[in-house]
């Protein structure tokens, strides 16, 4: 029996295992659509295709399936590539369907016409321009394999109306086998060897781990780990929740932001164990400075990841969660105790901290009591900027998929749509989104989907009135001159969010910070935007300033 093109799309996503997708339907998508009516699974309309894709996004991150988007050609198109090269930055496992004009009228300026493989093929894993309705099911079947296996990304599928409208013989491809692609999961045994060795005979080791972690699903591996070791370990910001920083011997994040305890730490330790982490620049700072003492194993699926940025001794290419379970069955603890006791004095004298006032709101008490109100149990999104890392610093995450943020491209705008795909993913969870003023703004009209869908998001606007982290960056290297970061001017956030038919709180006062909170938790049945009045000029610290090294680090203490 012949389907369509746009069937075989809508059966081949249900052969998936598609319970959600997300997107905003256009001309050439209307064959799509029209099956997509009565498709077995849920459709969410956004408000604006960067709404949708980050929404796609932020479930996946949620639950560790692949988000699915839909948007039809040109613009509605063009309006996804920041979530995809959002996704993209972070390993998000995404298959992103757009419409094309006819197959005969690509390259003539149709209307609507825009180069979609073109413009994302160095913003995605891979990418489709489907050619032939005979290929279309092996297409999706690829993209989705593709987006979910090795390390994870987006994937775009780019479908002419034309075949969406054709028609073919359905065969839906049991297995995929591409040539060219293989990822390698399981570590090398000699390699584990080495590494083993190089563990059992460090004195001052440290382990760093990264979103490919809680990617792999190798958090428990990765907690198994450090107990039987003993050693220290940090996260990167997309590694929070992948071990629990109530635990002692976690030493919260590093990097730019990081405490001073964590980044010190590294800078001190003889052997750094990354497991999942890119060594980004926001962690590294100067490279030829990072860890200097340290010899680097580094466990990473994806081989181009491997020296790319620095010098590593015992390279082990394969998952996380494979790699930890070879690693736990045969490593042995290295005998570190005055090392430990070292790291924990310096934990316990150099915490995070901030001076707290009765006079204003300080940002970080408000992340405090979210975490205090929650018991560290909620889903937390953020924004990017200064919001994201108080954030990171001030709440205590546990567990993985806890934490959801644009981490390599930095995405203002992010957080809230993300937080609507996670409130879809987690219905059980209470989803946060930590905002900014000015972020918070880019993608508002996301507010009406959760209205609609009936979405209990908290949205917690740390509003100072500024672009904060650029005006902090202003204030410390730039000579004070704000030049374009106040935002004096902007909405009544209360107003705005009953305009949409959600709840409005605006906290001016301290000690309305933790009634608000509360209140804010015991509604279920709409989304909550609770304006948070903070002191406008609160930095954020510890900094370490772009391309320097932690002795350049600056703290609180300094303030």
């Amino acid at each position: 029996m012949k389907k369509t093109g746009a069937e075989i799309i809508v059966e081949c996503l249900k052969r998936e295992g598609v319970e959600i997708m997300f997107g905003y339907p256009g001309g050439v998508v209307i064959p799509i659509f029209h099956h997509l009516f009565n498709a077995p699974f849920k459709f969410i309309l956004s408000r604006h295709e960067q709404g949708a894709v980050h929404a796609a996004d932020g479930y996946a991150r949620a639950s560790g399936r692949v988000g699915v988007v839909i948007a039809t050609s040109g613009p509605g198109a063009t309006n996804l590539v920041t979530g995809i090269a959002t996704a993209n930055m972070d390993s998000i496992p995404l298959v992103v369907i757009t419409g094309q004009v006819s197959r005969e009228m690509i390259g003539n300026d149709a209307f609507q016409e825009a180069d979609v493989t073109g413009i994302t093929r160095p913003i995605t894993k891979h990418n489709y321009l489907v050619q032939d309705i005979d290929d279309l099911a092996r297409i999706i079947r690829e993209a989705f394999y593709i987006a979910s296996t090795g390390r994870p990304g987006p994937v775009v599928i780019d479908v002419p109306v034309d075949i969406s409208r054709g028609e073919t013989k359905f065969h839906y491809p049991e297995s995929v086998s591409i040539r060219s692609y293989k990822p390698v999961t399981e570590g090398h045994p000699r390699q584990i060897e080495k590494a083993c060795k190089l563990i059992e005979n460090a004195k001052r080791p440290i382990v760093y781990a990264g979103g490919g972690v809680i990617l792999s699903g190798a958090s428990e591996e990765l907690r198994t780990f450090v107990k039987k070791t003993g050693i220290p370990i940090t996260t990167t910001l997309m590694g929070l929740g992948a071990y629990p920083e109530t635990d002692p011997l976690s030493l919260k994040m590093l990097g730019m932001h990081g405490t001073y305890y964590a980044n010190h730490a590294v800078n001190e330790c003889d052997l750094l164990i990354a497991i999942g982490a890119r060594f980004d620049d926001r962690v590294t700072g100067k490279v030829a400075e990072f860890a200097p003492h340290a010899q680097v194993i580094h466990i990473d699926i994806d081989p181009s990841s491997v020296q790319k940025s620095v010098r590593v001794d015992v390279p082990i290419v394969g998952d996380c969660k494979n790699v930890l379970t070879q690693l736990n069955n045969i490593v042995k603890a290295p005998s570190i105790k005055e090392w430990v006791d070292h790291v924990m004095r310096m934990k316990q004298e150099h915490p995070l901290r901030y001076k707290d006032s009765d006079r204003v709101i300080k940002p970080q008490y408000v992340v405090e009591k979210i975490d205090e109100l929650t018991k560290g149990k909620a889903i937390i999104c953020t924004e990017v900027g200064q919001n994201q890392m108080w954030a990171a610093q001030f709440y205590d995450f546990t567990e993985p998929r806890t934490f959801i943020s644009s981490g390599g491209l930095g995405t203002m705008g992010y957080g809230f749509p993300a937080a609507i795909g996670a409130q879809f993913a987690r219905p059980d969870k209470r989803v946060i989104d930590i905002a900014g003023d000015g972020s918070i703004q880019m993608n508002i009209q996301e507010l009406i989907v959760a209205v609609q869908h009936r979405l209990p998001i908290i949205v917690a606007i740390l509003n100072n009135g500024f672009l904060g982290m650029v005006r902090q960056w202003q204030e410390l290297f730039w000579e004070k001159r704000y030049s374009h970061t106040c935002i004096n001017c902007q909405p009544d956030f209360v107003k705005l969010a009953e305009a949409y038919g959600a709840a409005g709180m605006r906290v001016e006062k301290k000690e309305e910070v933790e009634s608000a909170i509360q209140k804010a938790l015991s509604i279920t049945d709409r989304p909550i935007i609770i304006d948070f009045r903070v002191d406008r000029e609160e930095n954020v610290y510890p900094i370490i300033p772009a391309g320097k090294t932690i002795k350049e680090m600056i703290t609180s203490e300094l303030i």
